[in-house]
Parts: structure tokens; C-alpha cells; sequence
């Protein structure tokens, strides 16, 4: 059986809480009202926008004191008196740090009637627009906000953010910036401007932590042949998707087309930019499957059209994904590609089992064995042997059709029937069910169980103190995944 491959339409935009805005501060004017500590951190972003911040307050805090000596941008004057409506005049924005809502309403309303918008810290019933977590590569500024639900929250997300955006990135920021008036110059149409700006995207994704030359901008202005696509083999983990790499995730959004399987999770597709299109070419077992040469195929005409291809594969490329296929396919069509590797879903599922896969003094050994062959049976070259060495860990993937016969023939071979063996359905994600057993009732248990997602099967005396442990198997109550097994 056979499909063909799929394009996914992106949603439209959802719900938003806040419109996110940014001033322009430079060289304008600022009104602080409040000596305090926090007053000082909005003084002091104020003065880092390169905005000239007064600071009416009877009396100053030690931070405020020492921002005022030694500001990061603008100008910060300290006016030891209260606000007054006439110091609202001509400012470009207001800030206050008030001790109760009489205090805050007056500041709002004072600065309301100059037309000047206002934040009144912690008291969002009285704010115009709302201070976020800030990542900062400067030009490029990412602001972060929860509508005041929880601003801890928000710069959790920050520090995630933080380690996902290079800091070299603030050089190619300001490099777009210098160079935009040249690139103006041009007079390329809107097509022309957009695939050039696209290319120094990729550029600066590629080496974020190079230095933009005058060379990088003639070579982006007068390019000589047109420029060639790429491919990228990324892996996507067994499905958690803070379990993906950083080059994961930049990969995903540097891409103009992401190929994925249907192994992969859902929320994977949330990383990639907006405007990449997004195909699923999925391979499933025993179900209507694209097939493999026509996926080569439609990677390599992409990739021939000057596209950034990502092949999405679930877990790791190089394991059991057919990596060496599409790395022949793309070798021979002379189509550049690499490989980012993904956490297999072996170490993502002994990760959630808490269980070491090399349990020292006990197991010298690890193994991965595939399941089913090219024609969806048991593969007849496995050495039974090594499957029945007590002290090795086996790790079998896509075994859903054929556990008994695998399990059958190992214990024919010399495996214990009772050593531990574990299958995990959906590894790491929010539905992943743990079915324990020993080798040999795991099968029927797992045919009772039936279940509908991917599974791997780890078998081992690793596992003995956690199956020794679990509970007995029951029938999933979680509602069926809509993927299945590959």
C-alpha cells in the first residue's frame, strides 16, 4: 500500500493576551516615579533603550544611587521631590513604583492626561503595557510575556530561550542593520530582497558565532552561480520535545521544507518557523506507507531547487531511520547533506525507568536489534546467541508483530525465560504507558494490552529491580494515538 506525500497547512494565528510592541527610546524622555529597588531595574532598562530617564523621588535606594552614577545608555537625573502633572510633559513613557492603588491611580491618570502611556509596576490594572522577561541580543530583542500570570514563569522561559539563541547573533543583527541601506540601493524586487535576506539568515544560522564581513554582503548582493539546497537528517527524539538538541531546534528553523515521518510528535513541528512547509511522508508498518525511493526522490527535487530540506525522523536518524539510504540518494545527486543526531528512543525510555542500561559488574554489553525486516518479518541473520547472553542489554525496536517468534527462538537459543523484559509504548511522551513482564509472558501480555503507539522492547537482568517493583499490567485507558508503530 501506498501514499502520497502530504502537505500540512499552517494554523492561523491564535488568541493573543498582549500585542508585542517595542519603543523606540532613543534620545527621548523618561518619567520614573519611585527610588526603589524595582524602580531602579525599569530605570535602568529605560536607560539601556538609550532614552533620557528622571527619577522623581524623595529618597533613592543604594541601586538607584549607583545606576544614577554609572547609567548603560541614557541619562539618568535623580529629583529628590514627588511627580507632578508637569513633568509629564514631552515624555515619550511613564513608570511608577506606588505603595497602594490611590497612589497608582493618580500616576495612570496624570499620565494618561499628557497622552503618555503607562506601567505601573505589579499593579497591572493600571498599565498601558507590561514589562516581559528579555532575552537580549541587541538589535535583536525577544521580549517574553504571561499577561502578569506568572512573571517566574516567564523568565524560566527566558533561560530556555537564552540557550537557543547563539550570542554571536547580536553581530548579525547589527549587521543586517548597517547593511540595509545598501541592500535598499539595489532596488531588487520584493522577491529578490526576500530570498537575500533568507540568505544571510542562513548564513548567520550556519555560523553564529562568525563575523560578518563587507565580503558576506557582495557575496549575498552579486551571488555568482544560484545558490544550491541542502539536506539535513535531524533526529527528533522518542517524542518529548524538550528532549531535541539545540542544532535540532536551529535546524528546524533555518528550514524552507521539513519531510517528517509519523513517528514524530506533534509538538516537534512547533519549533520549525512558521513559514516552512511542512510534509509528512510517513512509514508505517503494515499500513499505507510513502515509499522509500519516492521520498529520496522529492528530498533531492527540493534540495535541486535551491530549498534547505529537513528529513525529520523520529529518535535518531542513524538508528534503524534509513539514514544510509537517503545519504546515498543525496551523494549521488551531488546534494549536500549532514546529519544531526536525536536521542534514541532507547535512552529516552531507560531515562523515564530511572534504569541504567549498563548496569556496571553485571552487563558488558548493549545491543540494538531490529524487529522486522524489509518484508515486515522476523529478519532470519540475528545471532540467536548474543541474544541469550545474560550479560547483555537488548534493546529491540518496531517488535509489534514479531515478539513471540523473536522471544520463541531466543529462548530456544539458551535466553532465561525469566529474565526482565520491559515495553514501553510512546516513550517520554504524555501517553507513554510501561508494560513489565519477563520474556517470556511479555509477549502475550503485550498482544492482550494491544497497544497503538510506537514500542521498544528492553530486555536484560538491568531490569529486574524495576519489574520486580511495577505493578501489574492493565488495559490502557488513555485515548489511542492516531500513530502507529513503524
Amino acid at each position: 500500500m501506498t501514499r502520497a506525500p502530504a502537505e500540512i497547512q499552517t494554523p492561523r494565528m491564535a488568541a493573543l493576551s498582549r500585542l508585542p510592541a517595542f519603543f523606540a527610546l532613543e534620545g527621548k524622555r523618561a518619567v520614573v516615579a519611585g527610588g526603589s529597588q524595582a524602580a531602579s531595574w525599569k530605570a535602568e532598562l529605560l536607560s539601556a533603550c538609550g532614552a533620557g530617564v528622571e527619577v522623581f523621588a524623595p529618597e533613592a535606594s543604594e541601586e538607584m544611587l549607583a545606576l544614577a552614577a554609572a547609567p548603560p545608555r541614557g541619562s539618568i537625573v535623580l529629583c529628590d521631590r514627588a511627580w507632578t502633572q508637569a513633568d509629564f510633559a514631552g515624555a515619550a513613557i511613564a513608570v511608577a513604583d506606588c505603595g497602594d492603588d490611590n497612589e497608582a491611580a493618580s500616576f495612570a491618570a496624570a499620565a494618561r492626561a499628557a497622552g503618555v502611556p503607562v506601567n505601573v509596576i505589579d499593579r497591572p490594572a493600571f498599565c498601558d503595557f507590561a514589562f516581559g522577561a528579555i532575552v537580549n541580543r541587541s538589535p535583536l530583542v525577544i521580549g517574553i510575556s504571561t499577561d502578569g500570570a506568572a512573571p517566574v514563569f516567564g523568565q524560566a522561559i527566558r533561560a530556555k530561550i537564552e540557550a537557543l539563541i547563539p550570542k554571536g547573533f547580536a553581530r548579525w543583527a547589527e549587521a543586517a542593520r548597517t547593511w540595509r541601506p545598501k541592500v535598499q540601493k539595489q532596488k531588487l524586487p520584493f522577491r529578490g530582497r526576500r530570498n537575500l535576506w533568507e540568505k544571510f539568515t542562513a548564513r548567520a544560522i550556519a555560523a553564529p558565532e562568525g563575523l560578518p564581513s563587507e565580503a558576506d554582503l557582495e557575496a549575498l548582493l552579486f551571488p555568482g552561480a544560484a545558490e544550491a539546497g541542502s539536506v539535513v537528517l535531524v533526529g527528533a527524539g522518542p517524542g518529548d520535545p524538550e528532549l531535541l538538541t539545540l542544532r535540532a531546534v536551529r535546524a528546524l528553523q533555518s528550514a524552507d521544507v521539513i519531510l517528517f515521518d509519523d513517528l514524530v510528535a506533534a509538538d516537534i513541528l512547533d519549533f520549525a518557523r512558521r513559514e516552512a512547509k511542512k510534509m509528512l511522508v510517513g512509514k508505517t508498518g503494515h499500513r499505507p506507507s510513502c515509499r522509500q525511493d519516492e521520498i529520496s526522490a522529492l528530498m533531492i527535487s527540493l534540495a535541486k531547487a535551491g530549498r534547505r530540506v529537513v528529513r525529520l525522523k523520529g529518535g535518531d536518524p542513524m538508528i534503524f531511520g534509513r539514514a544510509d539510504e537517503e545519504i546515498a540518494a543525496c551523494r549521488a545527486a551531488g546534494i549536500a547533506v549532514e546529519v544531526v543526531p536525536g536521542i534514541t528512543t532507547a535512552q529516552g525510555a531507560a531515562s523515564r525507568l530511572v534504569v541504567s542500561l549498563t548496569r556496571r559488574g553485571e552487563v558488558r554489553r548493549l545491543q540494538y536489534l531490529t524487529g522486522h525486516g524489509r518484508d515486515g518479518k522476523l529478519p532470519d541473520d540475528i545471532d540467536w546467541a548474543s541474544l541469550a547472553d545474560p550479560a547483555v542489554t537488548t534493546i529491540v525496536y518496531m517488535p509489534a508483530r514479531t515478539l513471540p517468534e523473536l522471544a520463541a527462538k531466543a529462548m530456544q537459543a539458551g535466553l532465561d525465560p525469566a529474565i526482565a523484559a520491559i515495553a514501553i509504548e510512546r516513550a517520554t511522551r504524555p501517553d507513554e504507558r510501561i508494560i513489565c513482564g519477563t520474556i517470556g509472558d511479555l509477549p502475550a501480555t503485550l498482544a492482550r494490552l494491544a497497544p497503538s503507539g510506537p514500542v521498544v522492547v528492553m530486555i536484560g537482568r538491568a531490569f529486574a529491580d524495576y519489574v520486580a517493583s511495577a505493578p501489574k499490567a492493565e488495559p490502557a485507558t488513555a485515548k489511542p494515538s492516531t500513530r502507529a508503530a513503524r
